[in-house]
This record gives C-alpha cells, sequence and structure tokens, in this order.
C-alpha cells in the first residue's frame, strides 16, 4: 500500500514519522484564531476591567505553554525543545479578539502544529475567563497562516 500521509505505516496503521535522518534545519510557522463576541466583552478585555483580572495576559501565557505542550496534547507530534514562542492578541473589528502566534525551531520537524495548538489554547482561555459574561463567545479561523523550512519548503496562505 502506497500513501501520502505521514502518519500512517505501510499498513495504514497510525505511527510517529521517523526523523531521525532529517537535517536540522530552521523552522517557522504562523497561525491565527478569532473570538468573537459581544462588543461589551471585548471592550472589557481590552480595558483591563474583568473581575478575574488580565485576559489578554493570561491567554497570552496560555498559548505559550499550550505551544511548549504540544506533544503531550496530540498524540503523533514529536516533543521540541522550542526556540521561540510569541502570541500576539489584537481587536481587528468590533466585537472581534484576533490571535495569531508564531513559533520557531532550529529542528528536524516543523512547528505548524505547535503554533495551531497556541492560538487554539489561547482562545478557550478568553472563552474560559469570560463565559461568565459572555456565553455566545464563537472560536472561528483557527488555521495556519505560513510554514516556512524543511523539506516541504514554504506555504503561505493565498487569502487572509
Amino acid at each position: 500500500m502506497t500513501n501520502s500521509l505521514s502518519h500512517l505505516d505501510a499498513q495504514g496503521r497510525a505511527s510517529m514519522v521517523d526523523i531521525t535522518s532529517k537535517e536540522e534545519t530552521t523552522r517557522i510557522a504562523v497561525a491565527e484564531a478569532s473570538v468573537e463576541m459581544l462588543p461589551a466583552t471585548l471592550a472589557m478585555i481590552v480595558e483591563g476591567k474583568h473581575a478575574k483580572g488580565d485576559v489578554l495576559a493570561v491567554a497570552r501565557i496560555a498559548g505559550i505553554q499550550a505551544a511548549k505542550r504540544t506533544s503531550d496534547l496530540i498524540p503523533l507530534c514529536h516533543p521540541l525543545l522550542l526556540g521561540s514562542v510569541k502570541v500576539e492578541l489584537d481587536q481587528i473589528a468590533e466585537g472581534v479578539l484576533q490571535i495569531r502566534s508564531t513559533v520557531k525551531i532550529t529542528g528536524q520537524t516543523g512547528v505548524e502544529m505547535e503554533a495551531l495548538t497556541a492560538c487554539s489554547v489561547a482562545a478557550l482561555t478568553i472563552y474560559d475567563m469570560c463565559k461568565a459574561v459572555d456565553k455566545g463567545m464563537t472560536i472561528t479561523k483557527i488555521r495556519l497562516l505560513e510554514k516556512d523550512g524543511g523539506k516541504s519548503g514554504s506555504y503561505r496562505r493565498e487569502s487572509v
């Protein structure tokens, strides 16, 4: 059986990709997510008036921690020694908070999952901290924007 899915062996069984013969290169991945909420909820967050504290700071730390723990959450991901994790949170429209993560490594495998995990967990943290005031928040557009490095080269999402 020939397959192009890297996490399946010749018999179609799930397996961790063997990266031992891969060359170490600098690898970068950028991902994003959005959290849609009531404008009043976002104003409370941005103005730092939430009773639980600085929502943006907690979400940023949660995203960084999540990137570092991705292999604990995604079964076939390799544990990685990340060189850098950056999580940015910005209001992009009325009631819309955008989360963007950039993850860098010099290693044998990419960091797309770490960037996506950082955005996802940061978004979930915002929901958790603010659900008491806005249960209708929606997490959307969790997606890879770009990646560089490795055998497959570069990828840039056409429309962001």
